[in-house]
């Protein structure tokens, strides 16, 4: 398990082999590599410098879709970080810990 921060700085959650949880507990993505893909296939982000980013060039990229796993128990949310300069063509990672 790895805990995972948005390229803005925001405690987002962790990596659970190739399962992106919140860190309350949802199952809310599916790594494809370095890419991270939500329940329907929609391209979420990706990891860069171990931060969650969205690019936005790859918007419209379809990956596998996947039936989420039942809630987990949550975490303790980890303090956030100073984010990092946002580069061109990106946006910080969505919120999605309370969806």
């Amino acid at each position: 398990m790895k805990w995972l921060w948005t390229f803005g700085g925001r405690a987002f959650g962790y990596r659970d082999g190739d399962d992106l949880w919140t860190y309350d507990g949802r199952h809310v993505g599916r790594f494809a590599g370095d890419e991270v893909y939500g329940p329907s296939g929609t391209y979420l982000g990706e990891l860069l410098n171990d931060r969650l980013i969205t690019n936005l060039s790859k918007a419209s990229w379809p990956g596998a879709g996947f039936a989420p796993h039942g809630r987990r128990g949550g975490y303790a949310k980890y303090a956030d970080y100073a984010g990092y300069v946002m580069y061109a063509g990106y946006q910080d990672f969505p919120k999605l810990e309370k969806t």
